[in-house]
């Protein structure tokens, strides 16, 4: 692995197979950080979303209530945007959804839409 290939050389050499394992696992780690999966509720104003969290808080189903007031076309699905990189949302949204814990719901996040209620599912 040391010597180059038609005259490439790896970016990458290890010296034994357990190396080339634990670089292969950090960075797949690291690929499966870089998207997330999550769900979302989108209203038009702060106090509609912060009700909408407190009856989240209070056991309300996210889905049912992403159902029943989301503006946005995911509310369909309960707002389930699916899988997502970094670069596909827009800046607030992106951040509130990849620093969030998987299972949680964020505080409302305004962006030029409205405001999001932002539940990480991965």
């Amino acid at each position: 692995m040391r010597d180059s290939y038609n005259g490439i050389t790896p970016a990458f050499q290890a010296d034994d197979e357990s190396s080339i394992l634990l670089s292969r696992s950090s960075f797949l780690k690291g690929r499966k950080m870089s998207q997330v999966r999550a769900s979302h509720i989108l209203v038009p104003t702060l106090e509609k979303a912060v009700t909408l969290k407190e009856q989240i808080a209070a056991g309300a189903d996210f889905g049912t209530l992403a159902q029943q007031n989301s503006s946005c076309g995911s509310a369909r699905n309960g707002g389930d945007l699916g899988m997502f990189s970094r670069g596909q949302m827009v800046k607030p949204f992106e951040d509130a959804a990849f620093n969030a814990e998987v299972g949680t719901v964020t505080d409302p996040v305004q962006t030029q839409f409205g405001y999001h209620l932002i539940k990480r599912t991965a």
